[in-house]
């Protein structure tokens, strides 16, 4: 039997975005379905009915939500072509980075769209700053070393957004 897979979303999340680029890593087929914010759709909210929102990644008619962790489920259920490390104090490692990412540089960009007072960018820069010195620290093309993994799948919202932003 083949899986069923089923992505609700929208193009302009970065959240979502991260979701089909960890879905098209592994060569997953999957149903695009595109959802209207301002008009939630009876599945949406019966698959995401706390949060109520977007991502939502419908597996064999199980829903997970939250970008993090659905990039988690994909990469346990599909094996080949790791987006996390094997190795767990580097698999800890990429975690941490994936959540500063989310908890702070996405913020702190979205508040840059909004607000472009000086104070607010130099927050957005400040936080872009220490993705930047690790990423030198590591002395690798990718935080994953030579391949991608997690923590540059979650950094793609940077270049997403800021070529929206100029």
């Amino acid at each position: 039997m083949a899986d069923e897979v089923k992505l609700y979303g929208v193009k302009e999340s970065p959240f979502v975005c991260i979701v089909k680029i960890s879905l098209n890593m592994k060569g997953i087929k999957y149903e695009n379905i595109e959802e209207d914010l301002s008009n939630k759709s009876a599945d949406l909210l019966k698959y995401n009915p706390i949060l109520k929102k977007v991502p939502v990644l419908l597996h064999n008619r199980n829903p997970i939500a939250e970008s993090l962790v659905i990039v988690e489920y994909i990469d346990d259920v599909w094996k080949g072509d790791p987006i996390l490390p094997q190795d767990f104090s580097e698999r800890a490692d990429a975690r941490f980075w994936a959540k500063f990412l989310d908890d702070k540089c996405i913020p702190a960009l979205r508040v840059v769209g909004r607000n472009a007072d000086e104070k607010v960018v130099a927050e957005a820069c400040e936080q872009l700053q220490v993705l930047e010195n690790e990423l030198k620290l590591k002395g690798t093309k990718f935080f994953g070393g030579h391949n991608i993994n997690l923590i540059d799948i979650v950094a793609v919202f940077i270049a997403y957004w800021l070529r929206i932003r100029e």
